[in-house]
């Protein structure tokens, strides 16, 4: 293929995925000694092996791995055997899981850390005063927009129109739920406290950023890279943004500010259909998931 061709359809998937696609592989290629092509027997044995050690959901994506090396390399999908599809439900009735969801950031512990970001944003010290800068509008950003690790590495400058005080539209390249690769467009309010508006202003005046991505990591002299952060990295420096003010950060992890924001949007009753139009989730199961509810038991609850 040309190089423009191999250009394109490396563009076309996701680099998230394609990183969890690889190590898949080298799983099954390395770690097991399968063999590629591979038959529904060598794949079956291979779930056998790991259904003890590997939830059925890492096993779901290895095996959309396998599928994708061989329909891209013209051989048949071995996945798609019934036999193999009757182990992965096997491997479910007999290792049954509960589903790990990240902690939702607490609109509290948000207002903590962002009132010690907010200090620190007026250091003497260069990469002290860059971080919390940055760090303040990538949480603020992330929580009341709802934003995946990878769409705010995705973000931008160029894609964002910043109206002060009233609001930030933000054209998003793409996310998982983005087959065709469409973008679309959201908007971000200016808050009376805790505002994004006003964070992402106060990270571009102090960093002068006027291209490229938004988010980027900071050297401890307070060199600004020219690369964007890899979403890898959210959890990292979201717990350490909560370390440096003194808060117990180790549960968090970069989906806990879409949870924030989901139970925050829930507790104060927005309807499903509005959180769902907000965040972008196209099923009311897929909001579920994200969203912490109190029972109401009332006066019977101790």
């Amino acid at each position: 293929m040309t190089a423009p061709v191999d250009r394109y359809l490396k563009a076309a998937r996701r680099a998230s995925t394609q990183r969890r696609y690889l190590s898949a592989l080298e799983h099954f290629e390395g770690t097991w000694q399968g063999l590629l092509p591979a038959s529904s027997e060598s794949v079956a044995r291979y779930l056998a092996t790991y259904a003890e050690q590997l939830s059925s959901s890492t096993l779901h994506t290895h095996l959309a791995a396998l599928a994708q090396w061989h329909k891209r390399h013209g051989f048949v999908d071995p996945t798609k055997e019934p036999r193999v599809r009757d182990v992965l439900r096997g491997i479910r009735a007999e290792h049954p899981q509960p589903v790990k969801r990240a902690e939702a950031l607490q609109l509290q512990a948000l207002e903590e850390c962002i009132t010690g970001l907010h200090e620190q944003a007026s250091s003497t010290v260069a990469a002290e005063r860059l971080r919390a800068c940055r760090d303040q509008a990538l949480i603020l950003l992330g929580f009341w927009r709802a934003f995946r690790s990878d769409d705010l590495c995705q973000l931008r400058v160029e894609h964002i129109k910043v109206e002060t005080g009233a609001s930030l539209e933000i054209f998003l390249v793409s996310d998982k739920t983005d087959r065709d690769h469409q973008g679309r467009t959201v908007m971000v309010p200016a808050l009376k406290r805790l505002c994004p508006v006003a964070a992402y202003e106060a990270w571009l005046a102090a960093s002068g950023l006027q291209q490229g991505p938004v988010f980027r990591a900071i050297d401890r002299w307070g060199h600004v890279s020219a690369e964007g952060l890899n979403a890898n990295s959210m959890s990292r420096l979201l717990r350490m943004a909560f370390a440096r003010n003194g808060l117990d950060g180790e549960g968090y992890s970069g989906h806990s500010l879409r949870r924030g924001f989901a139970t925050w949007a829930n507790r104060n009753e927005w309807g499903a259909k509005a959180l769902m139009d907000y965040v972008g989730w196209r099923d009311v199961h897929s909001a579920m998931r994200y969203i912490d509810t109190t029972a109401p038991f009332g006066k019977w609850r101790r």
